[in-house]
């Protein structure tokens, strides 16, 4: 199937809907991280928050958005806040592929917060060249969940 990666349209509902139902549905297989907000919250804040500020990058596989990142900045560092990819689509190269465009061509550090009981994305983003910094206790998340600091950077590309 081919894949192709492009900016979501903040302007199209049908992004922000898709987006947001792939976090949700995501989310939902996380027990030890606990939505913070409901899914009527969530689709409103995809769609008047999230794709208004840019940097929201959609992959889509067979006709259907299959997964996507976000990414912001913060303190002259880029933040990779979202990388999501729907069930059915999982171990085909998507999430390398977001990862690749939104943050592995880049010339600047980047970092991202993963909670710390999710061992297949920690485990994916340290083969893809990020480093543990630290290891937070929660409290700094709306989810309260421990999380973990990591790092890219353009020095350590593969």
């Amino acid at each position: 199937m081919t894949l192709s990666i492009r900016a979501a349209d903040a302007a199209d509902a049908a992004d922000a809907g898709a987006l947001a139902a792939i976090y949700l549905a995501c989310r939902r297989e996380m027990p030890y991280a606990p939505l913070a907000h409901d899914d009527a919250a969530v689709r409103a804040w995809f769609a008047g928050a999230l794709l208004p500020a840019g940097g929201v990058w959609l992959a889509e596989r067979g006709g259907e958005i299959a997964g996507f990142a976000a990414c912001s900045e913060q303190d002259g560092l880029l933040w990779l806040d979202q990388l999501y990819v729907s069930a059915g689509h999982r171990n085909a190269g998507i999430g390398r592929a977001l990862l690749e465009r939104v943050v592995l061509w880049q010339t600047r550090a980047c970092r991202l917060h993963v909670f710390q009981a999710n061992a297949g994305a920690r485990r994916f983003y340290e083969a893809h060249g990020f480093k543990l910094l630290s290891l937070g206790d929660g409290q700094d998340n709306e989810e309260r969940c421990p999380d973990a600091l990591y790092q890219w950077r353009p020095d350590t590309k593969e």
